[in-house]
């Protein structure tokens, strides 16, 4: 896949609401974390104003020359912000990459090099970890695959130095695995699942085979889509976690684009949020 070139960018920045207006970011560097996770860091003046506290919220890559589905919209894919640096005005975006199934974003990635452009809209949030949350969680539940660890990350940043709980991550090999910081009351469990697009289950699976610690949670997954559905359920229904104790999103669905998976996630939000609490 050819990069999106300054002046298709430019074009597409000037034509934006003002109001709304992406911004521009510039490639500065690009790197692998580990063989299936990319990183780019983005800079330019179009960030200079990115806002603070930002990371594991998202940006959506626009790519106004991609076919579309709806012509009154660009395509476009979201990523979490890994990190953040305000002194510098960059910040970094993990890609997952899937095996030999590339898509549009990553394909992009891979074949960006120092100096090209990108439009980026947002930043958006989504819920963390509240490290002054009162009161205090008694213990934490933390999970994701790979294409949630970015985010995951940040989570683990956040935790108190007083944290007790769990961390689960998927991915595809050992040397996936990356180093944490984490608090002493948190232990990892690696799960290496080299099908993990296949949906095998293997996180579902290493969730619920964890002992139930005593006390209220704060539970945070954020996966597949289908993985997601199941450990709604067990959640809910086996472990009684409440709604405010629980932040749970899927990423992807297997066997879907983006914009499918953005639909099927809706659909299931709306059907979710019409359901009664349990008793």
């Amino acid at each position: 896949m050819g990069i999106l070139r300054r002046s298709k960018q430019d074009c597409f920045m000037a034509t934006s609401p003002k109001s709304n207006a992406p911004r521009l970011a510039t490639v500065r560097s690009v790197s692998h974390v580990s063989p299936n996770m990319y990183r780019i860091i983005f800079g330019g003046a179009g960030l200079a104003d990115f806002p603070v506290g930002r990371e594991g919220g998202y940006v959506k890559l626009i790519f106004p020359e991609a076919p579309r589905s709806n012509p009154d919209r660009a395509v476009m894919r979201t990523y979490s912000v890994r990190a953040h640096d305000a002194v510098r005005g960059e910040i970094s975006v993990d890609f997952a990459l899937h095996g030999d199934k590339g898509g549009l974003a990553t394909d992009w990635a891979l074949n960006a090099r120092a100096g090209d452009t990108i439009a980026l809209g947002g930043p958006g949030t989504i819920k963390m970890v509240d490290p002054a949350a009162d009161p205090a969680p008694d213990w934490y539940l933390i999970a994701g695959d790979m294409t949630a660890i970015p985010a995951l990350m940040c989570n683990i940043e956040r935790l108190p130095e007083t944290a007790k709980g769990d961390v689960v991550v998927e991915v595809n090999s050992e040397a996936d695995k990356q180093p944490m910081d984490l608090p002493a009351g948190m232990t990892v469990h690696w799960v290496v699942n080299p099908d993990a697009d296949q949906l095998n289950g293997a996180l579902v699976a290493a969730i619920k085979a964890l002992p139930w610690r005593a006390g209220q949670p704060f539970v945070w997954t954020a996966c597949e889509f289908d993985s997601m559905r199941a450990l709604r359920s067990y959640y809910r229904n086996d472990r009684g976690v409440a709604r405010d104790q629980l932040y749970l999103s899927s990423y992807w669905r297997s066997g879907r684009t983006e914009d499918q998976h953005k639909s099927d996630k809706a659909q299931d939000s709306a059907s979710d949020q019409a359901k009664p609490l349990p008793a």
